[in-house]
């Protein structure tokens, strides 16, 4: 037997005419059906037949967010990337693709509050084979509890999506759990740990050790809200601040509330401005003086640094292993009217026809300081990622030397929490001999606080940072300069 639901419990959330006379009752003994989608299952009156039939034919936003949690938890796929190659995800109108995703995201942030809930309604747990359905209650748990769904719709589409999918033998399961939590679950929504029940293990306790406890729990904490809208300006802020309706950050980012549809935003169709985290907005403004000047971009997708320095006046070379990510790049400029190179190549192995200026290393990284924004980064990351990352990085940094002049800067930065991909990475690199020095970044240059920057001259923008305005990327950035004379 893979579960077993207390009779009490299920006669009493389970509904007018559904009750259960003792734990044989074979829908909550007999596991998951699977069922012929050709042929009505024993026991389903016509109009539940017709009913599913009906469902078959259009995908909707909570079938589709179901199959994108099975894609991140299960296939270990990042969310964007399903998203985009879910054929059914894009036959969904606009307000539903948004809510497909907040539903999948909500379910990501708030996880390991949702499977505790879960776990206290059944005596055991359900089934490998009965994974959807844990899912199915995940979604109906988020929408109780998390995005204020009434709780007769939260059910009752619960309930549908296990019976679209085959589990008829657990409908009555989704439908006791999903009641009893629609009495209960807030009261015990107050009694959880919900920064240290959504972080993995592993994540807390590197953060613990890198930044201490009460920092590593404000971290987490603000994981638990949805990121705002940023948006960086090619010029003329005050005006469009106006026209969009946002706050001026004081690193000098557009802030808006996330949500609504960014093509019907002001200036998206003039290319006045792009998507920009304000964290992400920074290391770009590193440089100085760009105008005229050579400058490689690399790991350059998805384009926000390369539009700063484009912006600038810099003579730009966006270099980025994947062409799809590429592709994606050239589109976007092609609407900022932005003049760039863009390179398909490994970083690793690609140098430009002669040393340049300046070189933006944005690497590849864990994206732990990015979680606000992609909620499946606890879901998808573990330690030896962290460890392999850090070798690529490493050899990054070395090819990036090779590209500059003497007297050239290098902006390394990477959207990670974790020690080993930002100070000990620089630490490591000064430990081979590599002919560079670190110029301390000025927090005034940037517009940011003076705690952001550390003792050695880094900057480290956290998530808990910009409290006051609902948070910022995790962030780290330094600034290394290549031994010579500049020529």
């Amino acid at each position: 037997m893979n579960y077993r639901l207390d009779v009490t419990l299920y006669n009493r959330f389970a509904g007018p005419g559904r009750t259960m006379k003792n734990t044989q009752e074979p829908s909550l003994r007999s596991g998951v059906r699977s069922v012929d989608p050709g042929k009505p299952a024993a026991g389903m009156l016509a109009s539940d037949i017709r009913e599913e039939r009906c469902m078959s034919q259009a995908p909707s936003a909570r079938s589709v967010a179901l199959d994108l949690i099975g894609a991140v938890l299960r296939r270990k796929r990042p969310l964007d990337d399903a998203i985009e190659d879910t054929s059914a995800m894009h036959q969904l109108s606009g307000r539903d693709r948004a809510f497909a995703r907040l539903l999948v995201a909500t379910v990501l942030r708030r996880l390991g509050q949702i499977d505790a809930l879960i776990a206290a309604c059944l005596n055991t747990p359900l089934a490998p084979r009965a994974a959807s359905v844990h899912d199915i209650l995940r979604l109906g748990v988020a929408q109780l509890l998390f995005l204020r769904t009434p709780p007769h719709a939260a059910v009752a589409t619960s309930v549908d999506l296990a019976q679209s999918h085959g589990f008829l033998s657990h409908k009555g399961l989704v439908n006791a759990v999903l009641r009893r939590l629609s009495v209960e679950g807030a009261a015990r929504i107050e009694e959880q740990d919900a920064p240290r029940l959504n972080t993995p293990d592993w994540l807390w306790q590197s953060w613990r050790k890198t930044y201490g406890d009460a920092t590593a729990r404000a971290i987490a904490t603000a994981h638990l809200k949805e990121a705002p809208l940023d948006l960086t300006l090619r010029d003329d802020v005050e005006t469009w601040r106006a026209r969009l309706e946002a706050t001026l950050l004081p690193t000098g980012t557009l802030r808006r509330a996330a949500g609504g549809s960014l093509v019907t935003l002001p200036g998206y169709a003039e290319g006045a401005w792009w998507v920009q985290d304000a964290a992400a907005a920074l290391p770009a403004r590193l440089f100085g003086e760009l105008s005229g000047r050579r400058v490689v971009d690399l790991c350059a997708a998805p384009g926000g640094k390369t539009a700063q320095l484009a912006t600038a006046g810099a003579r730009v070379i966006a270099i980025d292993r994947s062409a799809r990510r590429l592709d994606r790049l050239v589109a976007n400029f092609k609407r900022l009217g932005l003049p760039i190179e863009a390179v398909a190549a490994d970083a690793l192995t690609w140098r430009p026809p002669q040393p340049v200026d300046a070189v933006l290393l944005d690497a590849p990284c864990s994206t732990t300081g990015a979680i606000r924004r992609h909620p499946d980064v606890p879901h998808l990351k573990l330690p030896d990622d962290v460890a392999r990352l850090s070798v690529v990085q490493g050899s990054l940094l070395q090819a990036a030397i090779d590209m500059l002049l003497p007297g050239g800067t290098l902006v390394y930065c990477t959207c990670s929490l974790e020690a080993e991909e930002g100070p000990q990475r620089i630490d490591a690199l000064f430990g081979t001999g590599a002919p560079v020095t670190r110029r301390k970044i000025d927090p005034d240059e940037i517009g940011v606080q003076p705690e952001w920057v550390t003792s050695e001259g880094d900057l480290r923008t956290l998530p808990c940072h910009f409290a006051e305005y609902d948070g910022i990327d995790g962030f780290f950035c330094a600034r290394l300069v290549k031994h010579g004379p500049p020529p």
